[in-house]
């Protein structure tokens, strides 16, 4: 809660105002603000919510207008005071209320007019009355007692306002603890994975800071303006097309500071000089430091952060530390050499694949002295971890630059080869997309362990999956240190290098940076770099946003933002500094903006001067980067010209011997290493492990699911529809529903150390309160996950329940699944259709980033399907979706065919099947990614339920569930297969059918639909041998559901000439009707057709 800066600001508006102009209005703003304190203090505080009754009603009743109505107020205010501070304090405020009551008539008098007034007058009288000395006299007489009646009173109310701010750093400390313990109700400690940043705490202003800043009114509002608006004046652009502004509140003039020689105390206004130093500076001093702070070539948006410490302390270390950015000439020429480097390697790209879309550095070659700086940073504070994900632009400089990628590897790439062995079945990927996880040494104890993850095109889609990745390996850090004070971003940092027009246009942007202060998200402090070519592809930036900055969206998580202009490298390395400081002390994200201009087109086979003449003129005419650092190098005496002309040479030859070498180089594979050896990749034989567990085993899990302290206060409707049903269920051995045996798969994959996040919207309870993974205490909202406590050496599951986001969540989840194969990474949609806004994530990760990248995914996606009048949304979870991704044979008869799935697709109809399909995704020694189209009303269906047996040792999942409803198969005439909660209508309607229809028609379920189950299908159909009609059944439309891809493979294995039919709803555009007379109708005709005409 940030009340602290508006406090002050307000306590600094009431005394600087009472200096000037009558205080009444003023008093009355800082009255109400205090009421409002008070007020939500006392909301929150329930032990005095009968005296908050008591005293709301003493302003009501109390009559009067005016200063009468004012004191009034003030004695209410008082009264609430007391209830809260029962310390020595409370006195005092009663005295001040009472005060600053009496002192405000006497103010209000014209005698007490402002000192500039009296002056003006004095001036006045002594021009036109000089000669009348004891009439001057007087009058100086009264304008002297005047003044010092007016000090007086005034130094009395500054005095009560500096009472009042300790009385309210009291208030704010209580108002405080009582919001922490708030916050602390709903997932505390003890909910796993629940974890925030380690909090970082800065001194507010001295009491003589305080005073001196009411004194000298004036100057903090000139410094607050630089603060505030410095970065409008600034030299931020290359290219010089941005013009510097004109802001008239930056001018000293405006704030009546117009004697450049006036002697001021800067204590407590401005930070510029050495700790120590004397804090006096003249009016011309302070106005040059906050120039050159604030309107160089690196500006700095923070006044617009809450928390008036972080305000503070940026304001403090950029101010004091503005002039402490010499650099080592050791240092430099580690710039210089990464950025002659870089400008080789694009000279040298461009002269041997000159038409080769590169996506170079050029123009923004400072970006990788940024990153430089970062790793080295993180580096000599202890981080041995980073996180990395980037777009295209500049990629291949800062791998093979930076990140120790072979160049050979990327010349093979380029001659045509594949970056993966050919013995190894992946379809690869361009070079824009390639990356690298090298171990940098910055001469620290440990080395820096980077991983760059890959990326689609799709721009900025990477930003979550590095932020899943990130959180994933910061939870096996923290759960492997046993130090205690081990805290989120300690050991690990998430890296995100962002495109200009992408980060202001993208809305994956907007949902990953609002995943970053959310307890089961957090990484501690992401440092997004955006490098800003001023253009997207050939959009100006005056069509591509509607901010004034690009980095404005960053100011949704109140993140500071540090632009600096790429032309200046060492800048650009200062303004690293600051971002990793303000990070690493207040583990929030930051952003810097990389200010830099694009020498090619968005590739280089493009021109850019069709749409962009002007813009180019000037890149063409200018010198690059590293020529003008190089320059400036030069002129230092930090390198000669033969220095930097040895390093091109130098790193040319190298790039010429790594061409020559590249025809002859063998990749090497780079996957199932370090935590996923053991794994293998899948095989074409696609095997059914068996899953099954102890009955023993699962009573013991089914027990603890739903066992919790006495003290522990659940709602006794979960006692009674959910706790005791479940425990007489598993003491009478009956069939249990489906939260109970998802209960069972979880508790019995933790048992055997796996771990388990169970992440999505609601998850916690389930969207139709089915799950409750999780308890909350009725009388604490304290917080129990009864699966975390099962017994010793057990894995953790994390209940993640997450915000209202789909394509952010899913890709974190993505990056938590890519990270380590022991945890079982589970993403539950609210409903099944929500997919639809994550499929950017589906299409080029899960479904494809082991084909393209050789990294096997385990995730789970659990999607609630099915029709149940309920209209066109949150009915399909558009499966058919998936199902067209999916790499399957269409003819399995076909000499040769097999099938490796680049993912499993299951539609699971009893308890049993989906708990044998969870056990299943961590027991097999390969991950590959599971979407399962889950029930809704099957989770209540007494019909939809298993027993122990279905899930003890020796059972499995079933990919076809046979015909269980006619007892006699060679009476079969026509076989119905079905898929999903469409079965139970099903069998419902065939127990009512005469016994002649129902020993003809049988009914066969598919609850895998890809792989697509060949060997199981044939088998089970060939029991009936008289079968003359194979029908395929759905709720959905034709064009939806599973028809169009099972039909080909059906048609594939059913004998002789017979034709595979379809009974269903017709196609149509919208997943259903929204018509319910109508729906009904389609229904009741599905179910009468199957038993038609037979």
């Amino acid at each position: 809660m940030d009340v602290l800066t508006t406090r002050i600001e307000a306590l600094e508006r009431s005394v600087c105002s009472a200096k000037a102009d009558p205080p009444t209005a003023n008093l009355a703003e800082q009255v109400a603000q205090i009421e409002r304190q008070l007020g939500r203090t006392l909301a929150d505080h329930t032990s005095l919510a009968q005296a908050l009754k008591k005293y709301e009603g003493l302003r009501d009743v109390i009559e009067g207008d005016g200063d009468l109505e004012l004191s009034r107020r003030l004695l209410g205010v008082t009264a609430k005071a007391e209830l809260i501070l029962l310390n020595d304090d409370t006195a005092k405020i009663m005295t001040d209320l009472h005060t600053i009551s009496d002192l405000q008539p006497r103010i209000n008098q014209p005698e007490y007019a402002t000192a500039a007034k009296l002056a003006s007058q004095l001036n006045t009288l002594e021009q036109q009355h000089g000669e009348q000395a004891a009439a001057f006299k007087q009058v100086v007489a009264d304008m002297s007692s005047a003044v010092d009646r007016y000090h007086a009173e005034t130094d009395a109310l500054s005095e009560i306002f500096l009472r009042w701010d300790r009385v309210l750093t009291s208030i704010e400390r209580k108002v405080a603890e009582l919001e922490a313990t708030r916050q602390k109700y709903y997932h505390e400690d003890v909910a796993y994975g629940y974890r925030v940043p380690k909090q970082f705490e800065y001194p507010d202003y001295s009491p003589e800071q305080l005073r001196n800043r009411q004194r000298q009114a004036a100057l903090v509002c000139l410094v607050g303006a630089y603060r505030s608006i410095g970065h409008r004046a600034t030299d931020l652009d290359p290219l010089h097309l941005q013009k510097r502004l004109s802001i008239p509140e930056l001018d000293p003039a405006r704030y009546g500071l117009t004697n450049p020689d006036q002697q001021f105390n800067i204590d407590g206004i401005l930070a510029v000089g050495p700790r120590g130093a004397p804090k006096t500076a003249t009016t011309a001093e302070i106005h040059k430091a906050l120039v050159d702070i604030y309107c160089g070539h690196v500006a700095f948006e923070f006044e617009h952060i809450p928390d008036s410490a972080e305000r503070k302390w940026f304001a403090d270390y950029v101010e004091s530390t503005s002039k402490d950015s010499a650099l080592s000439s050791s240092k430099k020429r580690r710039f210089l050499e990464l950025l002659v480097k870089s400008e080789t390697f694009d000279n040298f790209m461009q002269k041997k694949f000159g038409q080769v879309k590169r996506y170079g550095l050029e123009g923004a070659e400072s970006a990788i002295v940024a990153l430089d700086e970062l790793f080295s940073l993180c580096s000599h504070s202890g981080i041995t971890e980073a996180v990395l994900g980037m777009p295209h632009r500049g990629r291949l400089n800062i791998l093979v630059d930076l990140l120790k990628y072979p160049p050979r590897a990327l010349f093979h790439k380029l001659r045509g080869n594949a970056e993966f062995p050919d013995n190894l079945p992946a379809s690869g990927d361009v070079i824009s997309h390639i990356s690298s996880s090298p171990s940098l040494d910055y001469g620290c104890q440990e080395e820096l362990n980077v991983t760059m993850l890959h990326n689609p095109s799709h721009l900025e889609a990477v930003n979550p999956v590095v932020s899943g990745y990130a959180r994933a390996k910061q939870m096996y850090l923290y759960d492997k240190n046993t130090d205690p004070g081990c805290a989120l971003g300690d050991r690990l940092i998430g890296i995100q290098i962002h495109g200009d027009a992408a980060f202001t246009g993208q809305g994956v942007i907007m949902e990953t940076l609002g995943l970053s202060n959310l307890p089961h998200f957090s990484l501690g402090g992401t440092v997004h770099i955006i490098i800003n070519n001023q253009i997207g592809y050939t959009t100006p930036a005056t069509n591509a946003r509607s901010t004034l900055y690009t980095s404005d969206v960053g100011k949704l998580v109140n993140a500071p933002v540090i632009h600096v202009n790429g032309d200046y490298p060492e800048e650009v390395a200062r303004a690293m500094r600051i971002a990793f400081e303000y990070r690493n002390l207040f583990r929030k994200d930051v952003i810097i903006d990389l200010i830099t201009f694009r020498r090619w087109g968005h590739n280089e086979l493009d021109e850019p001067s069709f749409t962009q003449p002007q813009m180019y003129n000037i890149i063409r005419a200018r010198e690059s980067v590293p020529r003008v650092y190089e320059r400036k190098m030069m002129e230092e005496d930090v390198v000669a010209a033969v220095d930097a002309e040895q390093i091109r040479a130098s790193f040319a030859k190298h790039l010429e011997d790594e061409l020559a070498a590249s025809k002859d180089y063998q990749p090497q594979a780079d996957h199932l290493k370090g935590k996923w050896s053991g794994l293998e990749m899948a095989t074409c034989a696609i095997t059914q492990p068996e899953t099954g567990v102890a009955k023993e085993t699962l009573r013991e899990v089914g027990e603890r699911s739903v066992s919790v302290d006495r003290a522990f206060k659940v709602h006794p409707r979960l006692i009674k529809h959910h706790i005791q049903p479940r425990l007489k269920r598993l003491a009478e051995g009956a069939p249990i529903d489906w939260a109970t045996a998802e209960s069972l798969a979880f508790g019995s994959l933790l048992k055997e150390g796996y771990s388990i996040r169970l992440c999505g919207q609601d998850v916690g309870r389930g969207t139709f309160s089915q799950r409750h993974a999780m308890f909350v205490c009725q009388d604490t909202e304290n917080v129990y996950v009864p699966l975390n406590n099962i017994g010793e050496g057990q894995g953790k599951i994390e209940v993640a329940n997450s915000n209202l986001s789909e394509l952010a969540v899913l890709g974190f989840e993505y990056g938590v699944s890519i990270q380590s194969p022991s945890v079982l990474p589970i993403w539950e949609a609210q409903f099944g259709d929500f997919n639809n806004t994550a499929q950017v994530i589906i299409d080029t990760y899960i479904s494809s980033g082991e084909s393209k990248w050789l990294r096997q995914s385990g995730l789970v996606m659990l999607l609630p399907h099915g029709y149940d009048g309920a209209g066109p949304e949150h009915s399909s979870s558009r499966i058919e979706r998936f199902l067209q991704l999916c790499n399957t044979p269409m003819d399995m008869s076909n000499e040769g065919a097999t099938q490796n799935p680049n993912m499993h697709v299951a539609v699971p109809t009893t308890p049993a099947q989906i708990f044998h399909l969870l056990r299943r995704q961590m027991t097999r020694n390969y991950r590959k990614p599971l979407v399962v189209a889950g029930p809704k009303t099957l989770l209540r269906l007494s019909a939809a339920t298993s027993t122990l047996d279905d899930m003890a040792p020796g059972t499995t999942f079933q990919p076809v569930l046979p015909d269980v409803l006619t007892k006699s198969p060679e009476k079969v005439k026509r076989i119905v297969l079905v898929a999903g909660k469409l079965y139970y209508d099903l069998a419902k309607a065939h127990d009512q059918q005469p016994a002649e229809i129902k020993d003809k028609v049988a009914i066969v379920r598919l609850e895998e639909i890809c792989p697509f189950p060949h060997e199981q299908l044939a088998r089970e159909l060939g029991r009936f041998s008289n079968a003359q009609e194979y029908v395929w059944c759905q709720e959905e439309t034709m064009n939806a559901g599973v028809f169009t891809f099972v039909q080909p493979r059906i048609q594939s294995i059913l004998p002789g000439k017979h034709q595979l039919s379809y009974i269903g709803r017709a196609p149509l555009a919208a997943p259903v009707t929204g018509i319910s007379n109508v729906f009904k109708a389609e229904q009741a005709h599905i179910l009468a057709a199957i038993f038609a005409d037979i």
